[in-house]
């Protein structure tokens, strides 16, 4: 007899906040199989009951360290499928509450630090151990989800802003060294907060969708985006083909959209889904109403992504 050709699964790394549930979502309306990853059990076990029937494992794992890294591959090892992509979108519990907004220079001295051991270094553990999974399995990209602040600095904010930029640097480190094992790294950056059912009254119009986020990264694991760009933005237009990842910051980057309008900012209807990426228009001048208007989302949002860290 041969043998059962086994369904490939997307790899989800932080399944259980708001945009990794919004990915496993995608992926499986796209007829992929998701081995789901979160640290929370309970969480999983929410997701296995909205998935209910789908082509859904769940694994309670963290890549904290660079040893739970390794568990977890072993983990995905043992499910004796093929990977088909990976999609990370993890993020470190050390000022994500909205009390943390305010100067660096006011922070304690470990703050940054241990937002970077938080927000950076999970990100090393798991490529070091997920890439290799990949390479054996030579089909599907590996992609990590960026938020805002990477390029301008968010104002009150700036630990994350430092963040991001680090994480979209080791992005592109990743890019180069990943392509000796024929694996494809890349980063899709989310220059705006992300529009979400939870602060739906809150957020501007032009914040792109958590759904429209969602289907882009899965779609990035099948080469949608081309495979020389490590930063692919979500919302704008590639750059041309013969640029290679040292070139990307010769494109002029687009600074998150704000919004101006206070009716807008009042207003409780829910907003039109991005069915696809939109191109981003030109960020306007920064107002007061900018402001309030950002914080009272993050205020009414819940952790944006799963924590991987203890």
């Amino acid at each position: 007899m041969s043998p059962v050709l086994k369904r490939p699964i997307l790899i989800v790394l932080g399944a259980t906040g708001c945009v990794g549930r919004s990915v496993v979502a995608a992926a499986l309306e796209a007829g992929h199989g998701v081995a789901a990853v979160a640290r929370d059990p309970a969480d999983l076990q929410d997701l296995r009951r909205k998935h209910a029937g789908a082509d859904l494992v769940t694994i309670a794992a963290s890549v904290g360290t660079d040893r739970e890294a390794a568990t977890l591959s072993d983990r995905i090892r043992d499910l004796e499928r093929p990977i088909g992509g990976v999609i990370v979108a993890i993020r470190g519990d050390v000022g994500t509450e909205v009390k943390a907004a305010g100067r660096l220079l006011d922070q304690p001295a470990d703050f940054l630090r241990r937002r970077l051991d938080e927000d950076l270094l999970p990100h090393l553990f798991a490529a070091r151990h997920l890439l290799p999974l990949l390479a054996e399995s030579r089909r599907g990209g590996y992609v990590l989800i960026g938020g805002p602040g990477a390029e301008q600095p968010w104002a009150g904010y700036g630990h994350r802003s430092i963040g991001n930029a680090a994480l979209r640097m080791l992005a592109r480190v990743l890019h180069d060294e990943a392509r000796t094992v024929g694996v494809r790294v890349q980063l899709l950056a989310v220059d705006s907060p992300a529009r979400t059912d939870a602060n739906l009254r809150h957020a501007c119009e032009q914040w792109p969708s958590v759904h429209a986020i969602a289907r882009h990264a899965v779609a990035m694991t099948g080469g949608v985006e081309p495979p020389d760009h490590a930063i692919v933005r979500h919302g704008a237009r590639s750059a041309p083909s013969d640029l290679r990842s040292d070139d990307l910051d010769a494109r002029q980057a687009s600074r998150p959209t704000a919004c101006v309008s206070k009716a807008a900012i009042a207003s409780d209807q829910t907003a039109p889904e991005q069915t696809a990426p939109a191109h981003v228009a030109p960020a306007a001048p920064r107002s007061s109403v900018d402001v309030r208007a950002l914080l009272r989302a993050i205020a009414s949002s819940p952790r944006s992504q799963e924590t991987p860290s203890p």
